[in-house]
């Protein structure tokens, strides 16, 4: 036992004082998480690599532990795939999520590389053989544990990574989970994984600091995809020596809030009809905000209550017969579903909107992807608006302006494109998208609506966003081909 402390106490002091030096260095280098739209929650430019730390953090007394000629180093050399596993594929995926927070990855990108990690962790032997049937002996998988096992991987790496929304809440939410982790792992008398978790464990509190509200330093997709992935990759190796009745049952109920925020942006989104992996503001947390009026604070604090009651009954399912399990899974659904009623995920009375929400996300979709295409071949600033004018009207906006600036050779000033149509007499509600290529700023899209209306919608801002990041891409080109070509600039305002 004092072996787990030493590697707890020392992943956290190495987790919090990795932190410090890489939130000094993010700030030195501008390497921070900035506004660029509604869904942010902070309002001021936050460094986004303390995932950095975490790494760091987790590694440092493993590492130690690994060279030291000790019964634990002994320990671990005799579990080689199981270190491999965990070391190699942990580093894979720490910088997956380092290049994702720097250079941004897109979807194809990042589930190539974990469906990789995770297929090679099964071949090492980390796998889900059994499924729990409550109704008779359990469900041997045979061929399909390999995808169960790549999809649990995966699921639970990209679950972590959604959850992370809030200052301190993908951290704390991870530390419930590595809590019962370690408390199953060390009753089973599994120290390589006892000592992972206390390790973990240590790293995140660290970390935790100096990120929970108000947070100085973000864990970003290298924290978050880093803490889902050895979460996954831990609970299969404790699941597998569990009791046929809890296999499985019990990582998922410990892993519970991340899992069911997933599940139920995956069936809102495609319910909606909004692309799969698009952002937005109707997580568990932002509604508890929202809907119940919590601070930032309360919300994570309310998280936390609600995966130490997920935690609690995971425990209880690795110890409890069968009436005891029934008895544990139906008091937390009971709660599960009272959650999701209070947060209007339950509200029969939206259901006939859906259909029409998703009519005009269909459509919204549709003309972004046509004038995406017809912004691709843009050679000149004025095909771009004339790519761009129509959304006007599909938006029913009653004024369109497009500002491009011209820092090609000969350029002395922006280019502006406006349009005007009658659309109401209300005061008007506006709003501006910067447009950009990569992080250099190149103008603006600016719209005006005078029908009433007090916001603009997410799916409508969602369409703004692909639309400003599709003419960036275009005024990048034009001006590309201006710098080759000064001629081809021409002065002018419409």
């Amino acid at each position: 036992m004092i072996t787990y402390f030493v590697a707890f106490l020392f992943a956290l002091m190495v987790g919090a004082a990795a932190t410090v030096v890489v939130r000094n260095r993010a700030l030195k280098y501008g390497w921070v998480d900035r506004v660029k739209d509604s869904r942010k929650i902070h309002s001021r430019p936050i460094p986004r690599l303390g995932g950095i730390a975490l790494v760091t953090g987790f590694y440092a007394p493993l590492a130690a532990l690994l060279v030291v000629d000790s019964s634990v180093g002994q320990t671990f050399r005799s579990s080689p795939e199981v270190v491999l596993g965990l070391f190699l594929g942990g580093s894979v995926i720490a910088a997956l999520g380092v290049y994702d927070d720097f250079r941004g990855a897109d979807a194809l990108k990042k589930f190539t590389v974990q469906f990789m990690v995770a297929g090679a962790l099964y071949a090492l032997g980390f796998r889900v053989d059994q499924i729990h049937n409550p109704f008779g002996p359990p469900i041997e998988l045979g061929y399909a544990a390999l995808p169960f096992t790549l999809f649990w991987i995966v699921g639970v790496i990209n679950a972590m990574n959604l959850i992370d929304g809030l200052d301190g809440l993908a951290g704390g939410v991870a530390f419930f989970a590595i809590g019962t982790n370690f408390i199953l792992a060390l009753a089973r008398g599994e120290v390589l994984m006892s000592l992972m978790m206390a390790s973990l464990a240590g790293s995140v509190l660290g970390f935790l600091i100096f990120n929970f509200n108000p947070a100085s330093i973000f864990m970003g997709d290298t924290g978050s995809m880093f803490l889902g992935f050895v979460l996954a990759a831990v609970s299969l190796k404790t699941s597998q020596k569990a009791g046929a009745a809890v296999a499985m049952v019990v990582p998922v109920i410990a892993l519970g809030l991340p899992i069911m925020d997933t599940l139920l942006a995956m069936v809102r989104r495609a319910l909606l009809g909004r692309p799969m992996f698009s952002a937005d503001k109707e997580h568990i947390h932002h509604r508890l905000m929202s809907r119940l009026v919590l601070t930032q604070r309360r919300a994570v604090l309310v998280l936390y209550g609600i995966c130490c009651l997920f935690g609690l009954t995971a425990l209880g399912l690795a110890y409890a017969n069968s009436a005891q399990s029934a008895l544990l899974l139906a008091g937390v659904s009971i709660v599960v579903g009272v959650l999701m009623r209070k947060l209007g995920y339950l509200n029969l009375g939206d259901a006939g909107q859906v259909g029409q929400v998703r009519k005009r996300n269909v459509q919204l979709r549709a003309v972004v992807k046509d004038v995406s295409a017809q912004l691709s071949q843009a050679d000149s600033f004025e095909a771009v608006w004339l790519a761009v004018r129509p959304v006007a009207e599909l938006l029913d906006a009653a004024r369109l302006e497009l500002k491009l600036d011209r820092r090609a050779p000969g350029a002395n000033d922006a280019v502006v494109f406006e349009t005007q149509r009658p659309a109401g007499s209300a005061l008007p509600l506006e709003v501006r998208v910067d447009v950009k290529d990569g992080d250099a700023g190149l103008g603006q899209l600016l719209l005006d609506w005078r029908d009433g209306r007090g916001e603009v919608n997410r799916d409508e801002e969602l369409a703004l966003e692909l639309l400003a990041d599709a003419i960036g891409r275009a005024a990048a080109g034009v001006l590309a081909r201006a710098a080759a070509d000064p001629s081809r600039v021409v002065a002018m305002r419409k």
